[in-house]
């Protein structure tokens, strides 16, 4: 990077909140996925008068700007491929309002998303989350669409944004939406910046809509000898109709990680399901004697049941922690973020499940399934040796093979944690009709191509580069 841009970068942020050197840098060139490379430097805005200056200088040194929250996206969004600035958004950390008499409060980008729930507890009401939630920022979970187990009844981030304050890619601070519910007047363009994962523009204020807390929560845990048999007590209580408030499925790979990692004592079998269900304690309580019957009925081999909201936790903490889990399993392997994320509709959940069991079962590699299943979210991970070669070989033929089931089935590509990177090459088969349009609309908005270049639909590569392994040579 040129010494003008630094010279110019120190005179908005002070040498403080301005890193160039390369041990201050280096942990921004990955986010959890599998890529990494170097940032020229790391900015930290604290307001959005900073973030506009730091864009026009951009557009005038034609440098690229990475806007980033906390990192725990898991396919690359984040990673800097052609160096630049990273724009860590984690020093607008305020929660500016909260007004539950009209469903709204009002945050900066860096909040996180437990510290705004702590916030809202006493009020009464909540946002769902992603998995990450007690690191993850609300700018994040904008950029990526993110969501979690509670989709399914409660919905996924862009369900509660009703509107933004934004830097365009050119400069200009606009205000999009509003505060309220209900908003027909024109374009939504808040709702474009959902999802567009920092190429569109910086947020630097969301309006949210809250949700009020459930009165009581139950737990219904089954345990299944088959996937097929768990993927049907999914579709059958969906078809009911019940919406739980989440709706965990979890393979025997993955029990055996938990309890191998945490000594948590789950029964191992071919499968196991979370329940959760809430609401009013009397519907509740019909719903948990519904679900309880579709479970005996198809065969479930157990049945657990608990009120009790500590257990209920507990067993929610396990399957967060299952991730890395995983790479207990075998000594040798690591969990890769790899072929997750894939959401098929809630009656294909079998198929897919018994899919990606087929594929799993053709490599070297393990690739175990579990994920949000009351919304046909499901994911995998690739458990592999990352320092092996053939194993890369592997595993691109294996995560083509799931994306092609998943497409096969009426499914997405990605149902909560977005493109970035690693699901690049497979939007286009997903997408392909729509690539052009996409390209036109970053064009239009974005004509230096300084925001997060290279990522969605402006990916040229496969996902095996840019790794943050030190991969063997062959």
């Amino acid at each position: 990077m040129k010494p003008e841009v630094i010279k110019e970068l120190n005179e908005i942020f002070g040498e403080d909140r301005c890193k160039t050197n390369p041990s201050d840098v280096y942990v921004y060139g990955f986010d959890a996925g599998i890529h990494r490379s170097m940032p020229d430097a790391v900015v930290r805005p604290m307001n959005v008068q900073e973030v506009q200056k730091l864009v026009l200088l951009a557009n005038k040194h034609k440098v690229p700007i990475i806007p980033r929250g906390a990192g725990t996206a898991l396919c690359g969004h984040s990673v800097p491929i052609d160096g630049g600035i990273v724009v860590d958004m984690q020093g607008m950390n305020k929660i500016k309002e909260i007004k539950v008499t009209d469903l709204y409060c009002v945050v900066e980008p860096g909040v996180v998303c437990d510290h705004l729930n702590a916030a809202l507890k006493p009020y009464k009401f909540f946002i769902p989350g992603p998995a990450s939630s007690e690191a993850a920022t609300l700018g994040g979970m904008m950029a990526c669409n993110a969501s979690g187990a509670k989709a399914a009844k409660y919905g996924a981030t862009r369900d509660y944004v009703l509107g933004c304050e934004a830097v365009l890619p050119t400069g200009e601070i606009v205000h999009l939406g509003g505060r309220c519910l209900k908003n027909a007047s024109g374009y939504q363009l808040d709702r474009l910046l959902v999802g567009s994962e920092g190429t569109l523009g910086v947020v630097t204020e969301i309006i949210l809509k809250v949700a009020p807390l459930p009165a009581k929560k139950a737990a219904v845990v089954p345990y299944f000898d088959t996937l097929r048999q768990a993927g049907e007590v999914v579709a059958k209580i969906i078809a009911e109709p019940i919406l739980p408030s989440q709706l965990e499925i979890m393979s025997q790979t993955c029990i055996q990680a938990v309890n191998k990692a945490t000594g948590m004592c789950l029964q191992e079998c071919a499968a196991i399901l979370l329940i959760e269900l809430d609401g009013h304690p009397a519907a509740v309580i019909d719903e948990v004697k519904v679900v309880r019957r579709i479970c005996e009925e198809l065969g479930a081999l157990d049945i657990d049941y608990t009120e009790d909201e500590s257990r209920i936790a507990e067993l929610w903490k396990g399957r967060k922690q299952m991730i890395p889990s995983l790479s207990s399993l075998k000594e040798e392997y690591a969990t890769v973020m790899l072929a997750d994320d894939m959401a098929v509709p809630m009656s294909k959940v079998p198929d897919a499940l018994e899919a990606f069991q087929e594929i799993s079962d053709r490599y070297d590699i393990i690739i175990p399934s579990y994920g949000h299943a009351a919304d046909g979210n499901l994911h995998t991970k690739v458990l592999m040796d990352p320092t092996n070669p053939d194993h890369w070989k592997q595993a691109e033929k294996a995560v083509t093979e799931v994306f092609e089931a998943v497409l096969r089935l009426g499914g997405t590509i990605t149902g909560e944690h977005g493109v970035g990177i690693t699901k690049a090459p497979y939007l286009f088969i997903e997408r392909s009709e729509a690539i052009g349009a996409l390209k036109a609309i970053k064009r239009a908005l974005d004509p230096n191509n300084i925001m997060n270049p290279h990522k969605i639909q402006e990916w040229e590569e496969g996902f095996v580069t840019h790794l943050r392994y030190p991969v063997e040579a062959s």
